[in-house]
Order: C-alpha cells, then structure tokens, then sequence
C-alpha cells in the first residue's frame, strides 16, 4: 500500500487509529461483540473496554484537528495574527462542504425510502424533527444543539454533531487571531476554553447529550490541539527526556481509554486530549525509520488516517444499509467476525473511492478557483 511520505507518520497514525475506534463503536453499538468470537481471545470486560469508548476516538480528533488547524494557518500566513479570514473560510469549506453534501442527500433519500437506519423519529416526550431541519442543522453547525432537543432522531445523521463543534469553533478561530493578533493572548483564550471544559461537564455528567456533544465540553479538546501547534513551533520533545514525555502521553491515552467514560466524564476527555496533544508536539521531531513506514500494519492505519473524512461521513451509511438487511442485535454469534471484517472493508473502499474521484478533486479545484479570482494581475509595462 503505497503512501505519500511527505505526510506526517504520526498524525496519520493517529486519526487512523481515532477513525477505527469509532468504527468500532459504532459496529459493536449495532451487533455487540463482546459477544462474539473475540471473547475466545480476550474476556467481555476487555472487549467492551476497546470497543465502547470511541467516543474518545473523537476527542483524539479534536485535537489532531486544532493542532493541524493551527500548525497550518502558521505556515500559510507567516503567523496568527496575519491570518486571511476569507481565504481561511473558503479552504475550509471546500474540504468540508462538498462531501457532506454527498451523505446527507444519500442519507435523505435511503430516509424517504423507508430505510429505518435513515428515517427520522421521535422517542416519548421529544419532539419530531422533519430533514430540512434537521439538514439544515448540519450544514449550519448546530447539530448538536438539535440533539439535546430531539435526543437521538436519525441514526446515521446524528454522528455529524461532532462536525458542528469543529466547525463552530473553526468559525472563530480566524476572527480570533485576527482580533487578538499576538500568539499569547489567543493561547490564553484557548487556555480558558480546556479550563472550562471539564466545569462545564462537571455539571453534567449524568447526560450524554450535554457532557459529550456540547460544544463547551468539545472545544477544550480542539484548543489543546492548537496550543500543542504552538508549542511544537517553539520547542522540541527531542532527545530522553522527550522521548520518555512521550511514552508517559502515550500510556496516559491508553489507560484513560480503556478505564472507559462511564464514571470519568469530567476529567476523561481532558486526559486523552492532553495525552494526545503531546504526542502531536513530537510528532515532526525527526524522519521516521524507513522499516516503521514499510510496515504493512501501519501502512494501513495511516490510510484510514489519510481518508479518515471520507470513512467518519460514509462509514454510518454502511452500517445503516446493514442494519437494513440484518438489524440490530439480530447477528449471530459466527458472523460478527466475519461481518466487521467486511463492514470495515466496505466503508474503506467507499471512502476511497469517494476521496479519489471525488472531494480530492473538488476540494483542490475550489481552492484553485479561489486561489485565480484573489490573483492580482500583473502590471501592464508601456
């Protein structure tokens, strides 16, 4: 599997492995493996352990994504403060836009089908939601917002509210540096958002809707991500002392992953988006050994890292067209193996198909055309 080694090793190894876990989730929420033949190999408790706490999968992203936000807006306006607020909203969007438009259309008309996965319904006491409104909730960023109205109303489209805290805070971030212009005082505004986070969850933590899907308990993640960008443009984790800061952000993820959400709901998310932020601090510190990026594994890994967009947008469709077919709790114990083998299979072929030939190519044609209209002509010599 041949990939571009002018990418970042780290970074993609790190989405890739965010992506999977909330696949993961995702597969076992439908179907249930710790009943299932991994259980041969590894007890129930563990099994669960892996397999429902993607949502910190998420919080991975969240500061993988305000980290490359940052570390990119550096290298392409010379600092913060100097930062081209259209320009910053145009690239956005034509990375974002286009493909979400391409899974809401297919999740409405799977929806108007008849397809359970996909249609829109209401539990006792909350209050219908038709798909304008709730389309429009997603391509306006407030999703999430929607869902502590509604509770959970779509299967497929209520992944996206991770989408709207993104992007709400990416909607400020531009008039921030701006506004703010020197690096310290947007850090401390970041640095007030991850203080906030977990006081905001604090208060509630016996509601998944607000303590994971809010975007004040979501925005501490993404500023760690940005001020771990600042930081690694100003220091270095080289040598054994970084290197042991390193492994210790390492084990801090792992064991705050596998201790689960249940029961840490305010200092959880906070643990792994500082253990990962850390690990994006080190992760330009120098090439990665050629064996370590010939490993098939990983080379794997990073791919669902290199097109983790397309998979995090496609992936549920997958798996509501399965849910069609065979629904949920109905898979018998032999086939789950085989069926998350093939489900992940699916979802990496569509994604990889859809980031080829598709928003790969428009996204890089948008920006080309924004790129031609902001081009100032040359002077016309007498």
């Amino acid at each position: 599997m041949a990939l571009d080694d002018s990418r970042n090793f780290r970074i993609d190894l790190l989405r890739g492995i965010a992506i999977f876990l909330v696949l993961i989730l995702h597969f076992h929420l439908s179907y249930g493996l710790a009943d299932s033949p991994l259980n041969l190999l590894l007890s129930k408790e563990a099994i669960k352990a892996v397999a429902v706490n993607g949502n910190y999968g998420v919080t991975m992203f969240f500061a993988i994504s305000g980290y490359l936000i940052t570390s990119t807006a550096v290298k392409r306006y010379g600092s913060l403060g100097n930062i081209d607020i259209r320009s910053f909203y145009i690239f956005r969007l034509s990375r974002i836009v286009p493909c979400l438009l391409v899974a809401l259309a297919a999740i409405v008309i799977l929806g108007l089908l008849g397809q359970p996965a996909f249609m829109n319904s209401s539990a006792d006491g909350w209050p219908d939601v038709g798909y304008p409104l709730a389309v429009l909730s997603v391509l306006t960023f407030w999703h999430n917002v929607l869902m502590q109205h509604a509770w959970y109303f779509n299967y497929a489209m209520n992944i996206y509210w991770s989408l709207s805290v993104e992007e709400v805070f990416y909607l400020v971030f531009p008039v921030l540096c701006f506004g703010l212009k020197r690096e310290w005082a947007i850090a401390s505004i970041w640095i007030l958002a991850i203080a906030a986070g977990p006081v905001y969850r604090s208060f509630h933590a016996t509601d998944e809707i607000y303590f994971m899907y809010a975007y004040a308990a979501c925005f501490d993640a993404v500023a760690f991500g940005c001020c771990a960008a600042l930081f690694a443009g100003r220091n270095s984790l080289q040598g054994k002392a970084g290197a042991a800061v390193q492994a210790v952000a390492a084990c801090l993820v792992a064991i705050t992953y596998v201790r689960g959400i249940n029961g840490h709901e305010v200092f959880g998310f906070s643990l792994v988006a500082a253990g990962t932020a850390v690990l994006l601090a080190g992760s330009g510190n120098r090439a990665t050994p050629a064996w370590l990026r010939r490993n098939r594994l990983l080379a794997g890994v990073r791919w669902l890292g290199r097109h983790s967009y397309e998979l995090y947008l496609f992936h549920i469709i997958v798996l509501g067209l399965m849910r069609s077919v065979m629904p949920r709790g109905t898979m018998g114990y032999a086939y789950k193996l085989p069926l998350l083998a093939l489900f992940l299979a699916v979802s990496a072929i569509v994604a990889g198909l859809v980031a080829r030939f598709y928003s790969e190519p428009v996204n890089a044609m948008l920006r080309a055309a924004f790129l031609r209209a902001t081009q100032q002509p040359s002077a016309v010599r007498p």
